[in-house]
């Protein structure tokens, strides 16, 4: 089953930026665009969409006033937002008030039936807090949709699905003790950022059991990624039946991503989409908002992202070799202390969450 699919794209997420020799580089959205555009996607249900910006109310919902007003005046005459990751600049506040509105406006299109699936390039900012930036994230845009979809909508249950090398940490401390279920399968150990995301991180109150850790060795590949995948995330989704999706999809998990040294490819990526694409038909009609995210090595990125909007909107009329000509051509395979570290992670957490999230639906 397919459905109307949006792409949303604003000509200010280009001030979204922290230098030329910063790793994450907005270009990489409007890449992502044109190649879409080259392949001829975009028809009477698969279009672009311009959103605006996010309005200071609704932007409060999750950030603190004051926090808001010192990143605004921060990019007026320059400063660091955190240790050093992410330097503020002229535009770097319109460029984020661009990223959230277009995550908050595809939440409301979504809810309002406007289109079934829609994804926003320049989201997933998952590592902002409510009252400091970190991680290149500035305003945490999935979380200011999710409560765009309570307040508004009166949705009730929403899913946030991250696929980032790097732990959603903002995004997990935001709803660790609220009914949100969060589930992120990310890189852990040896000091990789952000440091959080162990398996025992699994909520509190009425939180206790919605958040679900997948701690990822560095060097996995896709198989044992999507076996994760398939193992803990998909039952989980099914067991707290969603009233809509969220998926955060850096792709800086790639195997030729500078920054994070895991072994994804596009193929991987793929069928991650697919799963998720297919599961909100089965389970909230169709309702799958993707936001981007990580993914720092900028051919890699427009491949990937491309790929999923492919396949999330099932573009049947595009030529399937072109879309082929866009996935990589070799696939790295973790070695057998991965695979069997893999492999214990995933019953851990399978132990550990998932009797956690389905007891919340079957005694609530």
């Amino acid at each position: 089953m397919g459905g109307s699919t949006v792409f949303l794209y604003h000509d200010d997420f280009m001030k979204y930026q922290f230098g030329a020799k910063h790793p994450f580089q907005p270009v990489r959205e409007r890449m992502t665009l044109d190649t879409l555009r080259s392949l001829g996607v975009f028809d009477d249900d698969n279009r672009v969409i311009v959103p605006e910006p996010v309005d200071a109310e609704t932007l409060q919902t999750v950030h603190l006033a004051g926090y808001i007003e010192r990143v605004r005046t921060m990019s007026q005459r320059r400063g660091l937002l955190d240790y050093g990751d992410t330097p503020a600049g002229p535009g770097l506040y319109e460029g984020a008030l661009a990223a959230v509105g277009a995550t908050v406006d595809a939440a409301r299109g979504i809810a309002r039936g406007e289109f079934e699936h829609a994804f926003n390039p320049a989201g997933g900012l998952h590592h902002a807090h409510p009252a400091r930036a970190s991680g290149f994230c500035v305003f945490n845009d999935i979380a200011v949709a999710v409560r765009v979809l309570q307040r508004e909508f009166g949705i009730g249950r929403v899913a946030v699905i991250d696929i980032d090398a790097h732990h959603g940490d903002g995004t997990q401390e935001i709803f660790y003790d609220e009914d949100v279920l969060t589930i992120s399968l990310h890189r852990y150990g040896g000091g990789f950022f952000p440091g959080t995301g162990e398996a025992d991180e699994i909520g509190e109150m009425e939180g206790r059991g919605r958040n679900i850790n997948v701690p990822l060795p560095g060097g996995t590949d896709d198989n044992l990624f999507l076996h994760a995948y398939r193992s803990i995330a998909v039952p989980a989704l099914r067991a707290y039946r969603p009233e809509m999706i969220i998926q955060q999809f850096g792709v800086d998990g790639h195997y030729r991503d500078p920054l994070a040294d895991m072994g994804y490819t596009t193929r991987g990526y793929a069928e991650a989409a697919r799963l998720t694409h297919d599961l909100a038909h089965e389970l909230c009609d169709g309702k799958h908002l993707v936001v981007g995210g990580g993914g720092y090595g900028l051919d890699a990125t427009r491949r990937a992202w491309s790929i999923m909007y492919c396949t999330i909107s099932e573009a049947s009329h595009v030529d399937g070799g072109l879309i082929t000509g866009l996935h990589d051509r070799e696939a790295p395979l973790s070695d057998r202390a991965t695979a069997e570290e893999v492999m214990d992670i995933i019953e851990e957490v399978k132990q550990r969450s998932l009797p956690l999230v389905e007891s919340v639906i079957r005694y609530a």
